[in-house]
């Protein structure tokens, strides 16, 4: 469902984008909404991965490797 919404935008800024949307056939809005679509998409993935990584952090990794030596025996070298 789609939604309109009104803005404010710096004089300039607004030009430029026309000129921009003019050059690339399409509508500011359509620009406009591509461009937040990218965004939040990207803060989705990250906060994704940012929630994957500290659970990997939460169970730790197993890396195959046994300790053969004491803290005290290390401590001695």
């Amino acid at each position: 469902m789609k939604q309109n919404i009104t803005l404010s935008l710096d004089k300039d800024l607004l030009e430029k984008a026309k000129v921009i949307s003019a050059e690339r056939h399409t509508s500011i809005s359509k620009m406009l909404g591509e461009e937040l679509k990218r965004v939040v998409e990207s803060t989705e993935n990250y906060e994704r991965a940012k929630k994957k990584a500290l659970s990997h952090l939460q169970t730790g990794y197993r890396l195959g490797g046994v300790i053969t030596s004491s803290r005290e025996e290390l401590h001695e070298r």
